[in-house]
């Protein structure tokens, strides 16, 4: 019966305790962890861009422009001719890293694909960030990581199924 009433008491507990660790989860290492993805070379709407392709995109290369802009006004106040400037930008031979075209399924749609340089940069902001990680995980023991993994996922899934 004790087991119960801990349970029940760590339930009410919790949303305030979670709430508390938002600051610094959020903003202290949610943000760090984008300045690294990021590096020197791309804004936060070109990183998120290419990350939403690659997490969320057909085979992580490939993805509709409306998808992507539905994706970014659902996180951001953004406007849809800045997701143009950002994509534009990343589709120049400076940063070569989209290509736009017309759908096929759509002649009035647009279709972002990641181009072999921007599969390359996404490597790049890969390697960068999971050196963080790295240094992050290195402090933490093996029970530690593995909670935190069980975790992450798992508030993952029951966020995804509260879509």
């Amino acid at each position: 019966m004790a087991t119960r009433k801990n349970r029940s008491t760590l339930r009410k507990e919790a949303p305030p305790l979670f709430l508390d660790l938002y600051y610094p989860f959020h903003y202290k290492v949610g943000f760090a962890i984008e300045r690294v993805l990021r590096g020197p070379q791309l804004t936060q709407q070109q990183a998120i861009i290419l990350w939403i392709i690659h997490s969320e995109g057909e085979q992580g290369r490939s993805m509709r422009r409306k998808d992507v802009e539905q994706r970014i006004t659902s996180w951001f106040d953004v406007t849809s001719s800045a997701i143009s400037k950002a994509l534009r930008s990343m589709a120049r031979p400076s940063m070569p890293f989209l290509e736009i075209s017309e759908d096929p399924r759509s002649g009035r749609e647009k279709r972002l694909y990641l181009t072999d340089a921007g599969q390359a940069h996404i490597r790049d902001m890969i390697k960068r960030t999971q050196s963080l990680i790295m240094a992050i995980v290195d402090r933490l023991t093996d029970q530690e990581i593995d909670a935190g993994l069980l975790f992450l996922r798992r508030v993952s899934e029951v966020m995804e199924e509260m879509r």
